[in-house]
């Protein structure tokens, strides 16, 4: 139908402008000094995650080509944040898991930032629209062809 298809790339152009502006929001706050917002996504990915998983899950998870995911993990594991181990169901793979070090730092960003998403969502949102957005992603994301929800043990926003 013409109609829902101008429709919908409306909604999907409005989704990428909100999602935009509250990054850019979410960028400028000054929590960012111990890891950048790509590191801590992928440290709290890492913390929703019960066991290491390999690098291709861990892929599945973040906003990162493969080749930026693997250095930026091994910079975190330089830094003492990510431990690497051999994957003991094929050699040739490594699982990646948090360090004590790497949890302690995500918990603290994770306190800022959840305060930061508060401050971003409910500047403009009631309760009722609010609960009307998290319906309506989860909806999104539950498609055919994705991800079922909390399979992967982690939701978004990553506060």
């Amino acid at each position: 139908m013409p109609g829902s298809r101008h429709l919908a790339n409306d909604a999907w152009e409005a989704l990428l402008s909100a999602h935009a502006a509250l990054m850019k929001q979410f960028a400028g706050e000054d929590i960012w000094q111990e890891a950048s917002m790509r590191e801590y996504d992928v440290l709290y990915t890492l913390s929703k995650c019960p066991e290491p998983v390999r690098m291709s899950e861990l892929n599945r998870h973040v906003l990162l080509s493969q080749p930026a995911l693997s250095r930026l993990v091994h910079r975190l594991a330089g830094r003492g944040m990510i431990e690497c181990q051999p994957d003991p169901a094929d050699g040739r793979g490594i699982r990646v898991s948090l360090t004590g070090a790497g949890r302690a730092l995500q918990c603290q960003i994770g306190r800022w930032h959840a305060r930061s998403v508060a401050r971003g969502l409910t500047a403009g949102l009631t309760a009722r629209e609010l609960q009307q957005l998290e319906t309506i992603c989860r909806k999104l994301a539950s498609q055919p062809g994705m991800p079922a929800p909390g399979s992967d043990k982690k939701e978004h926003p990553r506060p």
